[in-house]
C-alpha cells in the first residue's frame, strides 16, 4: 500500500491531499463500472438478439441474469466488506466483475451470455456497497461530506455518458465491446486500490453471515423470474407453475428465516416503521416502472423508430442529465417542506412522461416526440429519488441506516427484475416479436400504459402514507452528526436503484494488508 495512504488510514484521509484524491478515484471508477453496465447493456439488446439469434426471453434473461444475483446478494456483499475488509471485498468484486465481463464479451451463445451476466451480478454485489463504505471509513469526518458529494457528482457524469458510450460501441464496433471495455477499466481500479486505498473493517460486525437468507432470496426471485419469462412461450404448463410456486415458497422461507435468525441480513424490525415500509412500497412501484421503461424504450426506438444505437442511447441523456442537475435541489426542497409533496408529484410527472412516450411511433422526430417525453420523465424522476432516499434513511435509527438503504436498493432492483420478467407477458409479446416493428409497437404501448399506472400508484401511495415532516431527514445536514452516514447535497443519478449508504462509521481495523 502507498505510504501516504498507510499513514492516513483509519478515517484520516483528507480530500485535498494526494492520498484522498487516489481513494476518491478508486471509488468513483468502481461505482462507475457498475453504473455504466446498468445503462449501456439495454442499448445493445437488438444487436445481441440478432447476432445470437435469440428470442425476447433471451433478452429478458440478459438483463435479469445480472439483476437477479445483484438484488439477492447486495445485502450480503455489504456484510462481507464489514467483516473481511472493505478494500479486500471491493477488489474481489472488481476482479470478479472484470472476469465475468470478459466472459460476456466472448460468449458464443445466449446461454453462456446469461450465465456470465449472473456471475457479473455477483461481482456487482461485492463492489457496489464497498465504494461508499470505503469513503465513509477512509476520510476524516470534516471531509466526508465533500468526498461523498464529489463521488456522487462524478458518478452521475458516468451514468449520463453511459448510454451514449454504449450506443457508440455497438454501432462502431460490436455489442461485445459493451462488456469488454470493463476489463481495462477494472485493471486500473485494482492497481489504484491496491496501492492507495487503506483497508478498513468493522470489528463489531456479525461473525456469522446470513448465507441461508441470501440463498433463499435468490431462489425465490429466480423462481418467479423463470416462471414469468417462460409463460408467454410455454403457457402455464407444469414447469412454469412449479417455478412460480417455488418462487413464492422461497420468498416465504426467506422471510421466516430472517425473522428467526440471530444475524439476519435483512432485520425485519426496520419494517416496524410505517414510514420506512411506506417508502419501500413507493420504491417498488416506481422502480418496477423504471425497469420496464429502460428495457422497452431503447428497443422501441431502434426497432420501431429506426434510430441507430448511438442515437437511441443518446435519447436517454436528458434523464440522467436532469437528475444530475436537479436531484440535490429536490432533496433540499424536501428538507424544507417535507417529502410528501415531492414523492407524490414526482411519480405523477413521470407517469405523464410515459403517456407522452406512447406518441413515439415509426420514424419519430426526436425534438417533437422523443425529447419532450424523456424530459418530462427525467424531471419527475429528479423530483422523486432524493426525497425518497432521505425518507428511507430518516425513518430508521442511525445504527440501521446502512441496512435500510441496502434494503431499499434491493427492493428497487427486485422490482425492476420482476417488471422486466412480467411486462412482456402483460403486453402480449414473446419469441421474435421484439424484432417485428408492428408487434413491438403494440406491445410498447401496453407496457408504457402499465408502467404509467405503476407510477401513478406510487405517487398516490406516497400521498396516502408518507408523513410530511419538514427538516426530518438527512439531506439538509451540511455537517452530519458523528456516526450518521453522509448524504448531504448529493446528486442521485443512478436509474437502476436508489443510492446506498454505508453502515455508521465505527472505529475500524485498518491496514491489514
Amino acid at each position: 500500500m502507498d505510504r501516504t495512504a498507510r499513514a492516513t488510514a483509519g478515517g484520516q484521509v483528507r480530500l485535498d491531499e494526494p492520498a484522498g484524491r487516489w481513494v476518491l478515484l478508486a471509488t468513483v471508477l468502481g461505482s462507475g463500472l457498475a453504473l455504466l453496465d446498468a445503462t449501456v447493456v439495454n442499448v445493445a439488446l437488438p444487436r445481441i438478439g440478432q447476432e445470437l439469434d435469440t428470442g425476447l426471453a433471451g433478452l429478458q434473461w440478459t438483463i435479469n441474469g445480472y439483476t437477479l444475483t445483484l438484488a439477492a446478494l447486495i445485502l450480503l456483499g455489504g456484510s462481507l466488506g464489514d467483516r473481511y475488509g472493505r478494500r479486500r471485498v471491493f477488489m474481489v468484486g472488481v476482479a470478479w466483475f472484470a472476469v465475468a465481463s470478459l466472459l460476456c464479451g466472448l460468449a458464443p451463445n445466449t446461454a453462456s451470455l446469461i450465465a456470465a451476466r449472473a456471475l457479473q451480478g455477483v461481482g456487482g454485489a461485492l463492489l457496489t456497497p464497498g465504494s461508499l463504505a470505503i469513503l465513509q471509513a477512509s476520510f476524516a469526518p470534516a471531509d466526508r461530506s465533500r468526498a461523498v458529494g464529489a463521488w456522487s457528482g462524478l458518478g452521475g457524469v458516468a451514468g449520463a455518458l453511459g448510454p451514449f458510450l454504449g450506443g457508440w460501441l455497438v454501432e462502431a464496433v460490436s455489442w461485445r465491446l459493451v462488456f469488454l471495455i470493463n476489463v481495462p477499466l477494472a485493471v486500473v481500479i485494482l492497481l489504484v486500490a491496491a496501492r492507495h486505498v487503506p483497508e478498513s473493517a468493522d470489528p463489531q460486525a456479525a461473525r456469522r453471515l446470513d448465507v441461508l437468507g441470501a440463498v433463499l432470496g435468490a431462489v425465490g426471485l429466480a423462481g418467479l423470474t423463470y416462471g414469468l419469462i417462460g409463460w408467454p412461450e410455454r403457457g402455464p404448463d407444469s414447469v412454469v407453475l412449479t417455478a412460480l410456486v417455488a418462487g413464492v415458497v422461497g420468498l416465504g422461507a426467506f422471510v421466516l428465516t430472517e425473522r428467526r435468525s440471530s444475524h439476519p441480513m435483512l432485520p425485519l424490525e426496520v419494517f416496524a416503521s410505517r414510514q420506512f415500509s411506506a417508502a419501500n412500497g413507493v420504491t417498488f412501484a416506481v422502480y418496477a416502472a423504471l425497469g420496464g421503461v429502460f428495457f422497452f424504450l431503447v428497443l422501441h426506438l431502434q426497432v420501431v423508430g429506426g434510430f441507430s444505437p448511438i442515437v437511441a442511447g443518446t435519447a436517454l441523456f436528458p434523464v440522467t442529465a436532469l437528475m444530475l442537475l436537479l436531484s440535490s435541489r429536490a432533496g433540499a426542497l424536501a428538507s424544507r417542506i417535507g417529502p410528501r409533496l415531492p414523492m407524490t408529484a414526482g411519480p405523477l410527472v413521470c407517469a405523464a412522461g410515459l403517456l407522452l412516450m406512447m406518441r413515439i411511433g415509426t420514424d419519430p422526430s426526436y425534438v417533437t416526440e422523443v425529447l419532450p417525453a424523456v424530459a418530462v420523465f427525467g424531471l419527475g424522476l429528479s423530483l422523486t429519488v432524493a426525497p425518497l432516499t432521505a425518507t428511507v434513511l430518516a425513518a430508521v435509527s442511525v445504527r440501521h441506516a446502512g441496512v435500510a438503504s441496502g434494503v431499499n436498493n434491493a427492493v428497487a432492483r427486485a422490482a425492476g427484475l420482476l417488471a422486466v420478467a412480467a411486462l412482456p407477458l402483460v403486453a402480449g409479446l414473446s419469441g421474435d416479436d421484439y424484432a417485428r416493428p408492428a408487434a413491438l409497437a403494440d406491445g410498447f404501448q401496453a407496457a408504457m400504459l402499465v408502467c404509467a399506472v405503476l407510477l401513478a400508484v406510487g405517487g398516490l401511495l406516497a400521498f396516502a402514507t408518507i408523513r410530511n415532516d419538514p427538516g426530518h431527514g438527512l439531506l439538509e445536514q451540511e455537517e452530519p452528526e458523528e456516526g450518521r452516514p453522509e448524504s448531504a447535497r448529493r446528486s442521485h443519478c443512478a436509474v437502476d436503484g436508489p443510492p446506498l449508504q454505508p453502515r455508521p462509521a465505527r472505529r475500524s481495523v485498518t491496514d491489514r494488508s
